[in-house]
């Protein structure tokens, strides 16, 4: 396997960045997340990746974090989901509310080209117990979180509040997942407050 590319960004397109490592264009396929963080043609560039052998052809996945790609790897375990619908999945919904709409077993939020009703309940069935941890936990032991979420974003310390006001893990995330990406710590808890208490 190919872990990682680390050379010079050639050139990017909507789906694409190519990187000249050695004299060699490698072409990877990104997500819209890893595109938004290349840098400048002619700039140093790491991608972290994932080779996909097929009998009609080989084809390399690029991510600008090792998170996106272990996820990425998570997706692709699940029965139905390809690299290419993995990838629409990382492009339309960003890293964080991916996996707290998983560990909060909200298949509606999964919505990507590619990725239909039935495929987004099998993505939440079989990851979400491996990834609970990790969205829960991100604001509290980022080791154990296994990197998946930043360790003091304000959606994982909003989880990390709720869980310590007595509310459990996945209810915690359940309330945290789908709020509007951006708020602050304080508005993120109340209005995953408000959710806890109309159950």
């Amino acid at each position: 396997m190919i872990y990682c590319l680390n050379g010079r960004l050639l050139e990017k397109d909507a789906v694409s960045a190519v990187v000249d490592c050695g004299g060699v264009g490698y072409r990877c396929l990104v997500s819209a997340a890893t595109l938004q963080q290349l840098p400048a043609a002619g700039s140093p560039v790491t991608l972290y990746t994932w080779l996909q052998v097929r009998e009609d052809g080989v084809e390399l996945f690029g991510f600008a974090q090792k998170e996106e790609r272990e996820l990425f790897q998570l997706l692709i375990g699940v029965n139905g989901v390809g690299p290419k619908a993995a990838v629409s999945l990382l492009s339309s919904i960003s890293l964080p509310k991916l996996i707290l709409a998983i560990t909060a077993g909200d298949a509606k939020a999964l919505k990507a080209p590619n990725v239909g009703p039935k495929t987004a309940q099998r993505i939440v069935l079989e990851l979400r117990d491996k990834l609970s941890g990790a969205a829960v936990q991100a604001g509290m032991d980022p080791a154990a979180a296994g990197g998946l979420l930043e360790e003091h974003s304000p959606v994982g310390e909003a989880v990390s509040a709720l869980v310590a006001l007595g509310y459990t893990q996945s209810e915690a995330a359940s309330a945290i997942s789908g709020l509007e990406e951006g708020l602050p710590v304080e508005e993120l808890v109340k209005a995953g407050l408000k959710r806890l208490m109309r159950r």
